[in-house]
């Protein structure tokens, strides 16, 4: 094995050699519309396992498995009337629903971290989907060191996981993700309502007006709880998406110990080294450079703090505000 991995182009052959990795149960990264994944095939145990070691992420954090279509979604876990409405709506697309796991499944039940259900998605990107048809559902968290930024391009992933261990075999190079946040997560157990888990690439508006009612919300955790069991949902974890260096959050004044990560016009000049999100005030372009940048302050940082002005709790801001909270929470 070589502890280099390999970035291919998404051509067929490449795809059909990450196929052939993943059915030998080694780790193939990939491109979504979101963030790269890190893919094993879901029914090796050996390779979800894999996924873990990889990664350096804790067991209790479950897995999402990444399907080509809603049918086979349903053939793994329990597909009621709402995961149909919203998997009709929404797929292929940034939504993640979390089913009850079907007792027949095959897939791995480390995927589920002890839990009876299952998180399943069906991603837009055609580099994904194609490599789904190809080599069936696949486990795959973003592909990064966890509590690490989620990689919105390949050469991220190579820094971040191409060394070291042996487990992956390529990352296939999809260019720049183009929304550049994790997945919404919504829950919908069989005897409970439909649960807004995690924010992101879907607002939770836009489930809300398709189910016609109010999403409920997930109690938070906090950072004492990171090391115990029963999340039901990826990216719950009170610490997560973390650069190295410090992080302020909602901040309108700044000095020389500051690199700026800025939103919307700018208050005054900022410190050398900053950047912004959308000059503009464009959350969809602020979600798509928000990990990016993330990277590039981290790297400038040099013992200084991240300080990040004020984002609108709106949309797609919801999901930034929370990435950005939990980047920011005490580390663990």
């Amino acid at each position: 094995m070589t502890e280099q991995a390999d970035i291919l182009q998404p051509l067929p052959d490449a795809l059909d050699k990450a196929s052939a990795a993943l059915a030998s149960g080694r780790l193939v990264a990939f491109p979504t519309e979101t963030v790269y994944g890190l893919g094993a095939s879901a029914m090796i145990d050996e390779a979800v396992a894999a996924i873990f070691e990889a990664k350096g992420r804790p067991h209790f954090n479950p897995l999402i498995v990444h399907v080509p279509d809603s049918a086979t979604a349903a053939q793994h876990t329990v597909f009621d009337e709402r995961a149909s409405l919203l998997a009709d709506t929404f797929w292929p697309g940034g939504l993640t629903l979390v089913l009850p796991r079907r007792p027949d499944t095959p897939i791995s039940l480390l995927v589920s971290a002890g839990l009876d259900t299952m998180a399943v998605r069906c991603p837009a990107h055609p580099v994904a989907h194609a490599l789904l048809e190809r080599a069936g559902p696949l486990a795959a968290p973003s592909a990064n060191a966890s509590g690490k930024l989620s990689p919105t391009q390949a050469t991220h992933v190579a820094a971040s996981l191409g060394t070291g261990h042996g487990h992956l075999a390529m990352v296939l190079d999809g260019g720049e993700c183009a929304i550049g946040l994790e997945s919404t997560v919504i829950g919908l157990p069989l005897d409970g309502p439909a649960t807004l888990l995690r924010p992101g690439a879907v607002p939770g508006e836009d489930v809300e007006a398709v189910l016609g009612y109010a999403l409920a919300k997930a109690a938070p955790h906090t950072p004492n709880d990171d090391s115990t069991q029963g999340r039901s949902s990826p990216g719950q974890l009170a610490s997560h998406y973390a650069p190295d260096a410090p992080i302020v959050l909602n901040a309108t004044q700044f000095d020389e110990n500051d690199v700026v990560l800025a939103f919307g016009a700018e208050p005054c000049p900022l410190p050398k080294g900053s950047l912004n999100l959308s000059p503009s005030g464009n959350l969809r372009e602020a979600a798509a450079h928000l990990f990016s940048m993330l990277r590039l302050l981290d790297a400038v940082a040099h013992g200084k703090r991240i300080t990040v002005m004020p984002i609108p709790m709106d949309g797609l801001g919801t999901a930034i505000n929370d990435r950005l909270t939990r980047a920011a929470a005490p580390r663990p």
